[in-house]
């Protein structure tokens, strides 16, 4: 259907007088058009209440709109068209279907040029000037069908945009620290149509490459902010069906850090872990994967949630190191990791690090030598596994 300000045809050439003789039966006119679309377009069928309303309205305005027209194209045209606007914005708001509206439109056509057909062999008009009517009636009819769809239109993108800013506000008061009154939750969630749920889970993302891709589409239970400094989901019943599928599917684009299921006062807690995660992904710490658990990482985590104490804890604890050539200085430092993981088993060590268990053995009384003191007290073996691991996470068991 052709746009309203595009149409330049007009019913400039239809008499004056037989609009005039029109004019005093416009009620009698609109009661049979309001008859014929309450009979043939259910969403209307009501004979009462808003959808009465909107049928009267309609017809009524179309009627005097049509006939003040009549010989002068610029009579109350603007105002017409902007009545039509707020009509097709009313139904987009109610929810009803522009179809419907469409429908009422041309249902008034076909009883306007039926009562049309009456008259003009009172008025004994010929074959051209009826069809200059009838072309008039379609033109006029694309019209205000024209400026209807606009305001739908118009409405409709209007409440997309509210709905998408409430959503994202929402995305904001889950992950605040410290959360908000429930309360406020529950009555942002309800104007932004989405149901609390018992659990949720932040996802943080990032672009895989240097452009940001598209965002990407989600369903409508998934809340996205993608106009945070840290891009995030929240996705509610993070253990439920389909949210494996959810997560794969964003990684063509995107570098994908899942924080833990929380509770729905504990946003901010998944969310500071997705983006610890994230972070830890990109710089290769936690592996070559592209779609990372925090849940499955947390002592890394922890590891590295202060890394200038970390820094620190391996000048102390790696001092006996320092006087060794860096290749045998990463030999033992890894071998000295796995002993410790290995609750000590030295044939253990050889089969995760595939040497000679001989060559172990050799390593470890070279290590046992230099970390003796820290060897003997359980705090010193602790922090020592802790910075070896550190350091093993950095640099991917390569050395420094």
């Amino acid at each position: 259907m052709c746009a309203a300000h595009d149409v330049e045809r007009s019913p400039a050439g239809i008499p004056r007088e037989y609009a005039e003789v029109f004019r005093p039966y416009l009620d009698d006119l609109a009661e049979e058009m309001i008859g014929e679309i309450r009979a043939s377009v259910p969403e209307y069928s009501r004979p009462s209440g808003a959808y009465a309303r909107v049928v009267r309205r309609a017809v009524e305005e179309a009627l005097s709109g049509f006939v003040n027209r009549t010989g002068d194209r610029d009579a109350g045209h603007a105002r017409l068209l902007e009545v039509y606007r707020s009509i097709g914005a009313g139904e987009a708001s109610e929810g009803r279907p522009l179809d419907s509206l469409q429908s009422a439109l041309r249902t008034c056509a076909r009883v306007a040029w039926r009562r049309m057909a009456v008259e003009s062999e009172r008025l004994d008009l010929t074959r051209r000037r009826m069809w200059e009517i009838g072309e008039a009636v379609l033109v006029y009819l694309d019209e205000i069908a024209a400026a209807a769809a606009e305001g739908y239109a118009e409405a409709q993108a209007r409440a997309a945009g509210e709905l998408e800013l409430r959503r994202r506000r929402l995305v904001g008061l889950l992950v605040a620290d410290p959360p908000p009154d429930v309360r406020a939750v529950e009555d942002l969630a309800r104007s932004a149509r989405w149901t609390p749920p018992r659990t949720l889970a932040c996802v943080a993302l990032a672009p895989r490459g240097p452009e940001q891709p598209p965002r990407p589409g989600l369903p409508p239970d998934v809340l996205a902010d993608f106009d945070r400094p840290d891009l995030c989901l929240v996705v509610p019943d993070p253990d439920g069906p389909g949210r494996q599928g959810l997560l794969d599917s964003l990684l063509p684009d995107w570098i994908v850090a899942a924080g833990p299921g929380v509770g729905l006062g504990e946003g901010a807690l998944s969310l500071r872990l997705a983006v610890r995660a994230l972070a830890l992904a990109r710089r290769g710490v936690l592996g070559s994967a592209t779609m990372v658990r925090a849940a499955e990482h947390l002592s890394t985590l922890m590891i590295f949630q202060d890394e200038s104490l970390i820094q620190i804890m391996e000048r102390v604890r790696l001092a006996p190191l320092r006087g060794l050539r860096p290749a045998q200085r990463d030999r033992l430092a890894e071998t000295l990791l796995a002993w410790l993981q290995s609750g000590y088993n030295a044939t253990e060590v050889a089969a995760r690090l595939h040497i000679h268990p001989q060559t172990v053995r050799y390593r470890l009384r070279q290590a046992t030598e230099l970390f003796a003191d820290q060897l003997k007290d359980p705090e010193g073996r602790f922090e020592l596994e802790t910075v070896l691991r550190a350091w093993a996470l950095r640099t991917g068991g390569r050395g420094r």
